[in-house]
């Protein structure tokens, strides 16, 4: 029987992920998927994620504190990332989803042994779910993160969940726009999938989710994270990809008011994961050759240290 006082992460985190797989197959090669990449392609994308993780490095050294800076990288084209990153201390988040799919998927049967292959310091879901979705789809898919869940808190693996909430086509044209849907109905249903997922069984020790609008949709949102008990259980602030002007509005609305001494907003929100919007554009560059390895390097590091400062900037 779990604990739910045991569940939780409390420390500042602080996470570049680029665990992509199919962005980089089809928005960087223009393939259907990551099954259509050549054997140049794949080793390619190995060298971009290795460029990116040396960005990362960069600004730990630079600036961000060791004990409070992640990556999120995937097996799959950066195992030699994260074998690195596990013998130099940092700490690392594994995905076990399938990339680039609708319905969460393990992306292999065996994902325990892979876990335990790569000893993380968590273990990361990303789900597409909202509460309008078909009763069979949320349930295979409440099914799998249970499974995932009960293994992470089994085997003594942190629980990261990312959640993605896509409108349905009724929920888009009430809203308007994918803005309006951001901000009119993006927060309420949030609170509706994180209550749906726990008393399911679903426990996360850190959701991971898009920006809000506002305080006040944050507080409600971390109130509905900790219900129950849930002390220790906090939120990381998801980038999506976004322009990086919006990125920076939704790290100055959620940051934390302790993080590292210096002012934020809302107690609860513990940090932030922000990938594309640190590192796509140099990649991109790179491989057209417009940039070389240093300068793709610097850029990493130079976004990333900016995004800390936004987060713990008073």
């Amino acid at each position: 029987m779990l604990d739910i006082a045991s569940l939780g992460y409390t420390k500042p985190l602080y996470i570049l992920p680029f665990d992509h797989r199919t962005t980089f197959a089809t928005k960087m090669f223009g393939k259907s998927s990551v099954l259509d990449l050549s054997v140049e392609e794949k080793e390619a994308i190995r060298e971009f994620k290795m460029l990116i993780y040396k960005g990362f490095k960069d600004a730990v050294e630079k600036l961000i504190p060791t004990d409070f800076a992640a990556i999120l990288c995937d097996e799959e084209f950066g195992a030699e990332v994260l074998i690195d990153a596990l013998h130099n201390g940092f700490l690392t988040l594994l995905p076990v989803e399938k990339s680039g799919q609708e319905e969460f998927a393990f992306q292999y049967a065996d994902f325990g042994q892979h876990i335990e292959k790569f000893h993380p310091a968590f273990v990361k879901a990303l789900v597409r779910f909202n509460p309008q979705d078909l009763g069979d789809l949320k349930q295979r898919q409440k099914l799998n993160l249970k499974k995932l869940a009960d293994y992470c808190h089994e085997n003594n693996h942190k629980f990261l969940l990312e959640v993605l909430i896509t409108p349905t086509e009724t929920q888009l044209k009430d809203a308007g726009s994918q803005l309006g849907f951001d901000r009119k109905m993006r927060s309420v249903l949030a609170e509706q999938v994180i209550k749906e997922l726990q008393e399911f069984g679903i426990e996360p020790d850190i959701w991971k989710l898009e920006g809000f609008e506002s305080e006040e949709d944050y507080k409600e949102i971390i109130k509905g994270i900790k219900r129950g008990g849930r002390e220790n259980v906090n939120l990381i602030i998801l980038g999506r990809g976004a322009r990086e002007e919006e990125a920076e509005k939704w790290l100055e609305v959620g940051a934390k008011e302790e993080v590292f001494e210096v002012g934020a907003k809302v107690e609860g929100v513990i940090g932030f994961a922000v990938g594309r919007t640190v590192f796509w554009q140099a990649i991109a560059k790179f491989h057209q050759g417009e940039i070389g390895k240093a300068e793709v390097i610097e850029t990493v590091s130079a976004h990333f240290q900016k995004f800390y400062k936004i987060f713990t900037s008073t």
